[in-house]
């Protein structure tokens, strides 16, 4: 009678590549996936950022370079498409930022509890995304 009280226990598996669509993360989560994404953004879009630099600090002619690359293009590609690859990287450099220093006051106060860790969480999210918006609009307009 006493093995029929007992519950059941739950049994965790490791999910399916196929699973992962609808699979529901925390905000935690997806902050850490985020941080991860953006350092490699940022990472592979190095040579990028070099070049970019460079070109807009060498002379004034290889300035004028630069911005008529957002502004006109080069080649076949439009500006626009430019400007959503710099947008990246501001939102790659501010949402790895802030994770970073989350995760920096997680450690340096040892503030790991559940509720701190969501509500961090969202307020890195909420403010990258805010932070993208704000220094994007001077991108685009």
């Amino acid at each position: 009678m006493a093995e029929q009280q007992l519950k059941q226990r739950p049994v965790y598996r490791n999910i399916h590549i196929s699973q992962i669509v609808g699979y529901r993360l925390p905000p935690a989560g997806m902050v850490s996936i985020l941080h991860r994404v953006s350092g490699a953004l940022m990472f592979l879009l190095m040579p990028f950022i070099i070049w970019m630099f460079d070109t807009s600090l060498t002379s004034e002619i290889s300035y004028g370079t630069f911005t008529s690359l957002f502004n006109a293009g080069l080649g076949p590609l439009p500006g626009w498409m430019f400007k959503l690859v710099v947008l990246a990287l501001i939102w790659g450099f501010v949402h790895h930022f802030i994770a970073g220093v989350r995760h920096l006051w997680m450690d340096a106060t040892h503030a790991v509890g559940k509720s701190f860790g969501q509500q961090s969480a969202v307020v890195t999210l909420g403010l990258g995304v805010l932070l993208t918006l704000l220094l994007g609009a001077k991108l685009f307009f």
